[in-house]
């Protein structure tokens, strides 16, 4: 676990499943307007369940790294926040990637999350580079990637397909500075 001043975030467990698919649920609509398609079965206990032990399996190998993001006073789910594709070797990088519940969007919870998740990048799984990739109109995302750290290196065209259709991603990235 890695606390902040609000929040922490914490890899996640079983007994998380339940806490993640009413969060999913909650904000399917809002979700879904930045990421991939889900076909309904996600949004079942099961699937949760499996994408756990997953992301547990995962984590053991080095590949990808999923968190939760709690709120410190309740202890409450409000995101989710990960590393993915991990890359070793001559490169040392990763992408970085996070949701936060609607409602508490724009009060500095994943902006701080983003942080906490850098320094854990940086010092625990000694990486050099972590990169994400946001849909230009996203503001918000660049937003908090900007406060927390990362830079504007350019646009990816037709970077990822969500819902149905290829949209460009404004990529920035934060260099570990003890490198």
């Amino acid at each position: 676990m890695v606390k902040g001043e609000n929040i922490h975030v914490r890899e996640f467990t079983l007994e998380d499943a339940e806490a993640i698919l009413a969060l999913q649920k909650k904000n399917r609509d809002f979700f879904e307007k930045f990421s991939m398609a889900r076909e309904s079965d996600y949004y079942t206990i099961e699937a949760q369940i499996e994408r756990i032990e997953k992301f547990q399996e995962d984590f053991k190998q080095d590949k990808d790294y999923n968190f939760g993001i709690f709120k410190n006073d309740d202890n409450r789910l409000m995101g989710t926040i990960n590393l993915f594709q991990v890359i070793r070797g001559s490169l040392q990088s990763a992408y970085i990637g996070y949701f936060l519940d609607k409602q508490n969007n724009g009060k500095g919870f994943t902006t701080e999350a983003v942080k906490l998740i850098v320094e854990y990048s940086f010092e625990k799984l000694k990486l050099h580079r972590i990169e994400a990739g946001v849909m230009p109109h996203n503001i918000g995302s660049i937003r908090v990637l900007e406060k927390s750290g990362f830079h504007k290196e350019g646009i990816a065209k037709k970077n990822v397909k969500i819902n149905g259709k290829w949209e460009d991603h404004q990529v920035l990235a934060i260099i570990n500075p003890l490198d």
